[in-house]
């Protein structure tokens, strides 16, 4: 009898033990889950303040090349352009501020006006053709309204470029993209499989790439 009751106790200590072991591993479980989330909140947390540094260390370079150019422009839009064009380098991989600062120089005759109209009918600082634009709003969820509304808004005048111009490098390289951007992609895919020869893209676009990509250098160096 004593045997017996020595073997049972023995069997509840076991037992006891088994709860305490099991409780003990899906504590630590827990603990370990709760431990990664907060490790992921906290790299989150990082990435946010880290991107918002970037966006707004780039958005105090650009202000700085838009006042080379429209200083006159008030300081409530030019905090919006350049927070768009800080937007749009973050976003696309294959466009920098600098980049996207030397295409609106040029295309808005150097005076970065955002209601700037080519003979061609190019609107807006990027110079967007009301019909590209249009083939262009529905990727950024924004209605179609009419081209004046649309393309003379700086913002959307910006991210709808971006976009294109994005797309255009993604397909045919920097200086590619640039002249597709300004001249057709036919022309400018033309021009690449010809390995860039003279006289293959339209003398407005040689001298836009030429032009731009000189702004370009001139940006990245610029203090």
């Amino acid at each position: 009898m004593k045997k017996y009751h020595t073997f049972t106790a023995l069997i509840g200590c076991l037992f006891l033990l088994a709860a305490f072991l099991i409780h003990h591993i899906v504590l630590s479980k827990e603990l370990e889950n709760q431990t990664l989330i907060l490790q992921s909140k906290i790299a989150a947390l990082s990435f946010v303040a880290e991107t918002g540094n970037v966006r707004l260390n780039r958005s105090k370079r650009v202000i700085s090349l838009i006042d080379r150019y429209n200083s006159s422009m008030p300081l409530n839009l030019k905090l919006k352009i350049a927070m768009e064009i800080a937007n749009a380098s973050i976003k696309y991989d294959n466009l920098d501020i600098h980049l996207i600062c030397a295409t609106i120089t040029h295309e808005s005759g150097y005076k970065w006006d955002p209601k700037a109209v080519s003979k061609k009918g190019a609107m807006g600082l990027m110079q967007v053709m009301p019909e590209t634009a249009k083939s262009l709003v529905q990727f950024e969820g924004i209605e179609w309204t009419t081209p004046a509304e649309i393309l003379f808004d700086p913002v959307i005048n910006i991210r709808l470029g971006s976009r294109y111009l994005s797309r255009l490098i993604e397909l045919y390289e920097t200086d590619g993209g640039l002249a597709a951007y300004n001249g057709g992609g036919k022309r400018a895919a033309l021009w690449l499989a010809k390995n860039r020869a003279k006289g293959v893209l339209y003398e407005e676009t040689q001298k836009f790439v030429v032009a731009v990509l000189s702004l370009y250098e001139e940006f990245r160096d610029y203090n």
